[in-house]
């Protein structure tokens, strides 16, 4: 699923993009499809950026992209290896709720971040998180798990006490909290529960076919229990 929404964010041919803790690469693809950008996905999981990789290449081989380059990084988000001021946009999705040391983290996305572009930085919204953790204490306790909860007005302070000016925040994903809930509830390892099995179908189908139904019943939801926190910003 892709968190950000990039027709607000005006790339232009020629913009280079972070897709910083990129995972499996679902915002890199999502970017690389943009006209004529370069989109970097780094990551500090060599596994998650070699799926990355597939991911693109099978975008290359459908010409599912806008023509320009997309290139993949292992590294730290504390600790990256780009210049300053080198990127006009910076992503960073569902990343900041697993690293100890989110302070630098921040710092080091700015960073790289030119003047007056965007940031987008995404965490799971406090309500919805706080309802997994309650109900299952397995889901925030594994390894590389998530390890703080976020309030928006917590994270907008963070982003500006290094450099950053919030412009606007959205919610998104309110169909992908009730299946978190299901998996907390019936315990986030289990594989053969049916009911939570059923509803991953579903949102896999939705995701795959995007219906104008569950779209609109999403856009009507979000704003009660969307279970991301999206917050878009500058670099002053």
């Amino acid at each position: 699923m892709v968190t950000v929404d990039f027709n607000r964010l005006s790339l232009h041919p020629g913009d280079r993009v972070l897709d910083i803790g990129c995972g499996t690469g679902r915002h890199t693809a999502a970017a690389y499809q943009c006209p004529d950008i370069t989109v970097i996905g780094s990551d500090l999981n060599f596994d998650d950026v070699r799926q990355a990789g597939d991911r693109l290449r099978f975008h290359d081989y459908c010409h599912i992209h806008g023509g320009g380059v997309w290139m993949l990084s292992v590294s730290d988000i504390t600790r990256l290896p780009f210049a300053d001021a080198g990127f006009d946009l910076v992503i960073c999705s569902e990343v900041l709720e697993h690293i100890s040391n989110d302070k630098t983290a921040v710092a080091e996305i700015i960073r790289v971040l030119k003047p007056n572009r965007f940031l987008v930085v995404s965490v799971p919204r406090y309500y919805p998180e706080r309802i997994c953790w309650a109900l299952s204490d397995a889901y925030h306790q594994t390894t590389n798990g998530h390890i703080r909860i976020y309030r928006k007005q917590e994270l907008i302070r963070l982003l500006e006490s290094h450099g950053a000016v919030f412009q606007f925040n959205r919610f998104a994903h309110s169909l992908h909290a009730p299946y978190w809930w299901l998996k907390c509830l019936v315990g986030p390892e289990r594989t053969d529960a049916a009911i939570v099995n059923s509803y991953q179908r579903f949102l896999t189908w939705d995701i795959l076919n995007k219906p104008r139904t569950t779209r609109f019943l999403e856009a009507l939801l979000n704003p009660l229990f969307g279970k991301s926190l999206v917050i878009y910003c500058k670099k002053r």
